[in-house]
Order: C-alpha cells, then sequence, then structure tokens
C-alpha cells in the first residue's frame, strides 16, 4: 500500500488486473503540463549492503528535481518491489516530496519480480498519460527501473513489458517517453549480459551500468537521473524526446 500518498492522490485501476497506481487528481494541477517521473528501484535481498546509499540517492534525485526550473512541471511516482510491488507513493507534485521523507524508506529482503515492476511502471505511466492528454494537458514521462540481479519472481514475462512499451509510444497518451534500465552493483559480467539483453529485447531506450554500488557511485547516478529528468521535461512541447545523456 502507499505509505507517502496525499489527500489530493486517487488510486487508479489498470486494464491488464495488475497492481494498479496513484495518480494527482487532475483538479489539483495548475500547470497546463507535466512530465510524469517514475522511479523503480529493486529492494530485494541482495541490495540490503547499499540500502542506506540506495536512499540518499533517492533523497538527491528529490531535492535536485526542486532546484529545477520546471519544478513546478514534475510529478513523481517511487515503487519499490522485491517478490511483490510497493508503491511507495503515486504521481505525487515535486513541491509535495520531502527528500526527508525516503529516509528509511527501503526495507531489503525476498526475491526479484523485475518483469512485473517494470511492466507496472509503464502501464500506469502510459494510463495517467492518457488521462492527462485527454483533459488537455501535455504531457511527456521519463522511467527509471534500477536493479542488481535478473528477475527471478515475476508472474509476467519479457513480451509484456515490450508490449507495454510499445503501446505507450503508439497510444499517443504521450507526447514522449524515455525508458532506463540501470543496473546498480552489477559486478558479475552474467548479470550485466542479462540486463543488456533486457534492455534490448523489451525495448528500453537506455542501459547504463554502475559496477560497485557505494556513496560516491550512487551519488553520480543520482545527478544522471536529475539530469536527464530535466532533459525530459524541457523536451516538452518539441513533439519528441531529449537525447540520450552519457552517464
Amino acid at each position: 500500500m502507499p505509505i507517502l500518498n496525499t489527500p489530493t492522490l486517487d488510486t487508479q485501476a489498470l486494464p491488464t488486473g495488475q497492481y494498479g497506481y496513484s495518480a494527482t487528481r487532475l483538479d489539483a494541477l495548475g500547470a497546463a503540463e507535466y512530465t510524469l517521473v517514475t522511479i523503480v528501484t529493486d529492494v530485494s535481498g541482495s541490495v540490503a549492503p547499499f540500502r542506506k546509499e540506495m536512499e540518499g540517492a533517492i533523497q538527491e534525485i528529490v531535492q535536485a528535481c526542486r532546484y529545477s526550473p520546471r519544478a513546478d512541471n514534475l510529478l513523481i511516482r517511487l515503487v519499490l518491489f522485491d517478490d511483490t510491488l510497493q508503491e511507495t507513493h503515486g504521481f505525487k507534485l515535486l513541491q509535495e516530496c520531502n527528500p526527508k521523507d525516503y529516509r528509511k524508506v527501503l526495507k531489503a529482503g525476498g526475491s526479484t519480480a523485475l518483469y512485473d515492476a517494470a511492466e507496472n511502471a509503464v502501464a500506469a505511466t502510459t494510463g495517467y498519460g492518457r488521462q492527462l492528454t485527454d483533459a488537455d494537458f501535455g504531457v511527456n514521462a521519463i522511467l527509471f527501473v534500477l536493479t542488481d540481479g535478473m528477475d527471478n519472481a515475476s508472474t509476467l514475462g519479457v513480451a509484456a513489458v515490450r508490449d507495454r512499451l510499445v503501446e505507450a509510444v503508439t497510444s499517443e497518451a504521450l507526447e514522449s517517453l524515455v525508458s532506463v534500465l540501470v543496473g546498480v552493483n552489477v559486478q558479475d559480467q552474467t548479470v550485466g549480459g542479462y540486463l543488456q539483453d533486457f534492455k534490448t529485447e523489451a525495448g528500453f531506450t537506455q542501459y547504463v551500468e554502475i559496477g560497485h554500488a557505494n556513496a560516491g557511485t550512487l551519488s553520480k547516478l543520482a545527478e544522471f537521473v536529475s539530469r536527464s529528468i530535466s532533459a525530459q521535461s524541457q523536451a516538452l512541447g518539441t513533439g519528441g524526446a531529449s537525447q540520450t545523456l552519457t552517464f
């Protein structure tokens, strides 16, 4: 269940019948256009050694976005997953996201339902994007899926993730979508190859990899994520996605 939602967020269902999502009510939105930001974070047992550093990275991302000239045009959703999904909060206005709220929000344990989490992230983004578009808001999106390992617990497969990404692009619910798969603490070439294949087969825009997770590398990741969010938001209204950034 969501733990950092506000009264302006309503629960939404998804046509697939999978785990739904929460999002800010349209009558609570004051701008004419928005970039939807989704951060999906693996919290399986293997993440435990760098859990605090991951929390720090999330706090850095939120803090950096608050200084963006497009801060009033960002809606952020945070999803955690091990063998199940948990929405920490749905698509929430950035100004309602306090970096301090993300302390001790990650609790590591369980296995890895990577495909289920990725499918939900894309489906929710498209679903809310369609609502905004139908209400004449301008909307694009960027999502990040962070994982340190291979899927071993999903009910869905790679094809479901690919189908949702295709739908996001072809449905006209979003002006554009940037999707980034991030391999965190990937020190095994087998895992790195697996995630690179997942990126290609599912159709993610980009794959980036961190070989060893520590405060320094995760701070660098936070800076990359915040720059990517800013670039995609600034691209809204151009008819296309932002350019791929170098990690």
